[in-house]
C-alpha cells in the first residue's frame, strides 16, 4: 500500500511533535513525505501535482496541528481547491473513491480537555467530523484518527513512543474505518 503523508505545518522545524511524527514515519517505505506549507510558502497550490500525488497513493495521511480546534488554513485551502467536482465527485469524478483517508492531528490540550466534561466540551473525532463528511462525500474511506494530546506537556521519551505508534498505526495494512 502506497501511502501519502500530507503534511500541513506551517512551521515544521519548530515542531517537537510533527516533526517527529514526520521523521518516524519517513523511515518506512512506500511513504511519501509532503510538506504542504514548505511547497507552497505563497499559499499558491499547484492543483494538478496535488492531484497526482493523490492518484498515485492509496491511503492519504493529513497531517496537522489542532489551530482553534481545526485544521491551518492551507489545508482548507487544498480541499477547497484540489478536491473538486470533476476529479473527486461529480461526473467522472471519481479519483478519491476507496482511497483510505486518515487525519493525524497533535494538540496542546490534554486529552481530558477534549471532552463534553473537559475545557474544550468536543472530542477531537467531534470536532474532525467535516473531513470526515468530505472523506464520505467522495467515497473514499474515512479512518479513526491518530491524537497525539497535549504535545507540550509530553516528555521526549513519551514524543518518541506516539512517533513509533503513529507509524505502525498509520502504515496498518489492515483497514481501520470508523
Amino acid at each position: 500500500m502506497k501511502t501519502l503523508v500530507l503534511i500541513f505545518h506551517p512551521n515544521l522545524t519548530e515542531s517537537r511533535g510533527n516533526r517527529r511524527l514526520s521523521q518516524e514515519i519517513d523511515k518506512y517505505s512506500d511513504v511519501t513525505l509532503h510538506n504542504v506549507y514548505a511547497s507552497y510558502p505563497d499559499g499558491k497550490i499547484d492543483v494538478k501535482a496535488e492531484q497526482q500525488l493523490v492518484e498515485e497513493h492509496d491511503r492519504i495521511i493529513f497531517q496537522f496541528p489542532f489551530y482553534w480546534y481545526s485544521a491551518p488554513a492551507l489545508l482548507k485551502k487544498w480541499l477547497e481547491e484540489v478536491i473538486v467536482y470533476g476529479w473527486a465527485f461529480g461526473t467522472n469524478g471519481d479519483k478519491m473513491q476507496n482511497k483510505e483517508f486518515l487525519p493525524a492531528v497533535t494538540t496542546g490540550v490534554d486529552q481530558e480537555g477534549y471532552s463534553a466534561e473537559g475545557l474544550v466540551k468536543f472530542s477531537v473525532p467531534e470536532l474532525l467530523r467535516p473531513l470526515e463528511a468530505t472523506t464520505n462525500f467522495v467515497g473514499a474511506y474515512y479512518l479513526a484518527p491518530f491524537v497525539v494530546h497535549g504535545v507540550g506537556h509530553q516528555t521526549d521519551e513519551q514524543i518518541e513512543e506516539k512517533a513509533k505508534h503513529y507509524a505502525s498505526y498509520a502504515l496498518s495494512a489492515e483497514r481501520i474505518a470508523v
